[in-house]
């Protein structure tokens, strides 16, 4: 399948149609809003399935052949939130706080571009290595701590440390993930066979849902677009690309799959809004939400569910294939 058909293929599929129309939903300010207590339902159900899936594949695949992928992401859980800082605080001139809590979003990972990038790999037909979710959970924590322990170095103090990282450790999609993981690694695929059609067969539905209600949040975060100025919204687009291509190239390296590399690209392209936002909250209260949720969900996570996706599986092709 060649680039365009590629990205038609990803834009008009379900997922990122249901994105979409939850955008065009918020913006024409339609009652239209899923329940949260279904929202977070979902939420639980994603990450779960992806941590267990993920435990399944490690249960049988060698450690070698997993070890070289890790050791790569918790190394771009350190490089990109250092890089992010950098260009927000130099080029940028964001203040200390803003852009230690803005590169940790950008350092973290979204569970759902990861969904959103591995049901593009199913639906192109290329095959992932199982064990990737395991790599979600690693690039989870790690970015925030470099951050925020960027800030605090820097005598950023107004909040708590040691508050922000037990919001991290214990966070709902750090311990679905991690949990998962590990659920999935004592059972193998004979003991995931019970649970598996709950896991496997409503997936697809559930992130079709949840992502009509991300379409929602996200259309929320577009008038703050005058507020955060020219700069963040490049640095919303650029700086994913960036990390993006970097971890394609790198995963190529380290024996990824075309379909893998592309994967962990997106992984790497992506902004964290749920665990970042909370640990941010309170470690770096004097830092401005209206910036790192704007950029995280108003910019970064639209571009890479409908064009960076796309993108890092053409540059896979290139660099990998």
């Amino acid at each position: 399948m060649d680039q365009l058909s590629s990205l038609a293929s990803n834009l008009l599929s379900p997922i990122v149609l249901a994105f979409v129309l939850g955008v065009v939903a918020a913006l024409v300010k339609s009652d239209l809003k899923l329940p949260s207590a279904l929202y977070n339902s979902l939420s639980i159900y994603l990450l779960l399935a992806i941590g267990l899936k993920g435990g399944v594949e490690l249960n049988r695949t060698p450690l070698d052949e997993v070890v070289g992928p890790a050791l790569l992401t918790l190394g771009l859980g350190v490089v990109t939130p250092v890089f992010a800082y950098n260009v927000l605080r130099r080029l940028g001139r964001f203040s200390r706080a803003n852009s230690a809590a803005i590169a940790a979003h950008y350092g973290s990972v979204s569970a759902v571009t990861f969904i959103v990038a591995t049901s593009f790999a199913s639906a192109m037909g290329e095959q992932s290595e199982g064990f990737l979710p395991a790599l979600v959970a690693l690039l989870e924590v790690p970015a925030i701590v470099i951050a925020l322990l960027i800030a605090f170095v820097r005598q950023e103090r107004a909040g708590s440390w040691k508050d922000a990282l037990h919001e991290v450790l214990t966070g709902r999609s750090v311990i679905l993930l991690i949990g998962g993981l590990l659920i999935g690694l004592a059972v193998g695929p004979s003991g995931f066979e019970s649970v598996e059609p709950f896991f496997q067969t409503g997936f697809q539905g559930a992130l079709t849902l949840f992502l009509l209600e991300m379409g929602i949040v996200a259309a929320s975060r577009l008038k703050d677009l005058r507020e955060v100025g020219l700069f963040l919204i490049g640095f919303g687009v650029i700086v994913p690309i960036i990390h993006g291509l970097l971890a394609v190239w790198l995963g190529g390296l380290v024996g990824l799959s075309p379909a893998g590399s592309a994967i962990l690209g997106a992984m790497a392209s992506s902004a964290s809004y749920i665990a970042a936002p909370a640990a941010v909250r309170i470690a770096l209260p004097e830092a401005n939400p209206t910036f790192y949720l704007t950029a995280s969900l108003g910019i970064t996570f639209p571009f890479n569910v409908t064009l960076g996706i796309p993108l890092y599986f053409a540059a896979a092709g290139w660099l990998v294939g």
